[in-house]
């Protein structure tokens, strides 16, 4: 393992811990009829998962000295928004999983009624996140943070690429139409927290071009991945049940564009990420290690 790879891992490892401490605090039993209820939430958001999300709002929070505890604070909240879309993706009713990050997914370990709660009230705990002074004292850095991650999760985003992503059992999509539905679904969140980090150093929206240009670029390359381990991963590593774009007829990067060519592509969109972060130094070498990650992951 390259040293690169060991500070990855320790990085990875110290904001998993960083965003499960938090998210412990902010999902406390309650002793009343609610405690399933957040019984469910802890069991989807705490412990497990690769933390990428809240990495990349630490990471380039970085760049621009941002307090730690206001970036954990935006990781928490944009994690809160993966994890809803995780429960309520594994949902009977859109890709009907048993398993997510090792373990029986919601629905299954409660009930599909508490799925829907538990993620309807992580993705309400998200925004009283950003929107709480503790945050940001600058209500237009929160403003901004509420609004762009308002942006990245609906139907100009993840919410909307699901749709399509269901929308793809029954039509058959071309290269151009499987990148914006993958640029949505998955990328949308992806260039949210690298956003996130940026709005926190209160950089103006043109001097966060090269930022967004790597979160778009390395997203794609992320997806491309996932679709790899779709086909080659193992179950066990990646906690869920893998093949099931192939079984349900879906157009992926990897049956458009063969193996070898959808490796080389997320080879050259890793490459074209760094790239993005030419203007900066060894600071940004965590971001440069991530968009390595997304080609060398197990899971």
């Amino acid at each position: 393992m390259t040293a690169a790879s060991l500070s990855l891992k320790a990085a990875l490892s110290q904001v998993g811990a960083d965003v499960d401490r938090r998210l412990d605090t902010f999902l406390t039993i309650p002793n009343d009829p609610r405690a399933d209820l957040y019984r469910a939430m802890r069991h989807a958001a705490i412990g497990g998962g690769k933390r990428l999300r809240p990495l990349l709002v630490f990471a380039t929070a970085r760049l621009f000295a941002v307090d730690r505890d206001c970036a954990g604070r935006v990781a928490t909240a944009i994690e809160c928004i993966h994890v809803y879309s995780l429960i309520h993706d594994d949902l009977p009713a859109m890709d009907d999983d048993d398993m997510r990050r090792g373990k029986p997914t919601v629905h299954k370990a409660f009930d599909e009624a508490t799925a829907i709660l538990a993620g309807d009230c992580l993705h309400a705990l998200a925004f009283e996140i950003l929107a709480d002074p503790a945050t940001h004292p600058d209500p237009f850095v929160r403003s901004e943070l509420v609004l762009d991650l308002a942006r990245s999760a609906g139907p100009s985003g993840m919410a909307g690429g699901q749709a399509m992503d269901l929308e793809a059992e029954k039509s058959t999509f071309d290269l151009p139409t499987v990148t914006r539905l993958q640029a949505m679904k998955t990328g949308a969140l992806i260039a949210c927290s690298v956003e996130a980090g940026a709005i926190l150093g209160k950089v103006p929206p043109e001097g966060r071009v090269g930022l967004r240009g790597y979160a778009r670029d390395m997203g794609l390359a992320f997806q491309i991945a996932d679709d790899i381990l779709d086909v080659e991963g193992d179950e066990a590593a990646v906690g869920k049940k893998l093949g099931k774009d192939e079984g349900a007829g879906k157009e992926t990067f990897l049956s458009l564009l063969g193996l070898d060519r959808a490796r080389a592509q997320a080879r050259m969109l890793v490459d074209q990420a760094i790239q993005h972060l030419q203007h900066f130094g060894p600071e940004a070498d965590l971001l440069r290690d991530i968009a390595r990650f997304t080609l060398e992951r197990d899971r």
